[in-house]
């Protein structure tokens, strides 16, 4: 795991004083992002329709269009990059410490997975969590890498796939356009309205285990590690060499990148609007132009994270990074309570446009609470059970309490 003197001494503990501001930031922001990805999902049967076709006229077609090439694709990618460079900080301090990291990450992960069954099964189907736990798992056999061959390691199991896939899809979609049209499951969609309107709590129970499924099946499953797991390594990596530890040493290199994956990323993602819209060019969208917009917000906001006015405007998505996992079902939670059947009942009702407005108050509600929480405790709430659970003792929860026993 050591990577000579670049990891002892930019790698430090998490301590209050010490926190890396850009990654409080980019976690916040992931929130926003996965936010915007997830809406249409909570309110509309977006898993069997194409979303193209159903929001085509006005602000709906406008914000889906400007969802669809800011954030699809680019917020999961983001998240499992924090995923795989939050291990390596954890694994620094374990080192450290002298206590086991794996045995310390299992626990976490075992948590993590616990949790995404709770969430997938009983709020939305939608969770992430699960995957990200599983994954985990695998991550233990990389973690000792030298961070410039995890770099390469998961650029290399990302790209080649992808790029074979992709391309014959493409292939696919010049000789036999048909083939990569994308249809819309009307018996699927007609039951996911009919359950989530006004179904029983069990009834929405199977549905969701259904829908967890059409996306978690074997097949799936496949392309979602293909797509995850590198950036995990590629995150570890990243963590290891420092390069978002000290910033202005890597200005240049990260200007650059910054650059050149916000031009190509654009590129990719708007693909499908500027030629032609079918599966092929959907997927080189996604699959390509998502994760390298993932790169310009990394390296975006690292760089602006170091100026003044920019750290000062962006202090808000901090405190929503900094209890990131309270946050993402925090809106699972709030969002099925008003679409589905046991809540308000309006699955399926409401317009892109409606759903885009209704993210924007209660993403601002998570920042007044993120505030106002994170000025009174040292953790949010599921967070503060995750380290207990971890870590087997009880954490010093106010900062209140943590000042009075410094004092001592």
């Amino acid at each position: 795991m050591k990577e000579g003197k670049t990891v002892k001494d930019t790698m430090v503990p998490l301590q209050e004083s010490k926190r890396i501001v850009s990654i409080d930031i980019l976690r916040g922001l992931a929130i926003l992002g996965i936010f915007l990805v997830n809406m249409p999902s909570f309110h509309s049967p977006l898993l069997y329709i194409d979303g193209v076709e159903r929001w085509t006229e006005g602000s709906d077609r406008i914000l889906y269009r400007f969802s669809d090439i800011v954030a699809q694709a680019s917020f999961y990618p983001l998240f499992a990059f924090l995923f795989g460079f939050g291990a390596i900080i954890l694994a620094v301090r374990c080192e450290e410490k002298g206590v086991s990291f794996p045995f310390l990450y299992m626990k976490r992960l075992f948590f993590l997975l616990m949790l995404g069954c709770i969430h997938a099964f009983a709020i939305w189907h939608g969770d992430i969590l699960i995957n990200y736990a599983i994954f985990g798992f695998v991550f233990l056999l990389f973690y000792k890498i030298l961070g410039k061959n995890l770099i390469l390691l998961g650029s290399f199991f990302y790209v080649i796939p992808f790029a074979i896939l992709g391309s014959l899809f493409l292939i696919i979609g010049v000789f036999d356009r048909e083939e990569m049209e994308i249809t819309t499951d009307l018996t699927m969609m007609k039951q996911s309205l009919q359950i989530y309107q006004s179904g029983t709590f069990t009834e929405i129970i199977s549905q969701r285990a259904l829908d967890w499924y059409m996306v978690n099946n074997p097949f799936n499953a496949i392309i979602l590690f293909l797509s995850i797991f590198p950036f995990f390594l590629i995150g570890a990596g990243v963590a290891k060499q420092g390069w978002l530890h000290n910033p202005v040493r890597y200005k240049r290199q990260l200007k650059a990148i910054s650059i050149v994956s916000l031009i190509v990323g654009l590129s990719f993602k708007v693909l499908p609007y500027v030629t032609v819209y079918h599966f092929g060019t959907i997927f080189v969208q996604d699959y390509f132009g998502g994760p390298l917009l993932t790169m310009f917000y990394i390296t975006g906001i690292t760089l602006l994270a170091e100026k003044t006015r920019a750290s000062r405007l962006f202090q808000a998505l901090s405190y929503v990074g900094r209890m990131s996992m309270s946050n993402y079902l925090f809106q699972s939670i709030v969002c099925t309570s008003i679409f589905y059947s046991y809540g308000l009942g309006l699955y399926g009702t409401v317009s892109y446009t409606t759903g885009f407005i209704l993210l924007l108050g209660v993403f601002s509600v998570q920042i007044l609470l993120s505030l106002l929480w994170m000025k009174m405790y040292r953790y949010g709430p599921v967070e503060y059970v995750w380290r207990f659970v971890t870590y087997g003792k009880k954490p010093i929860m106010s900062r209140r309490g943590l000042v009075e026993k410094k004092c001592k």
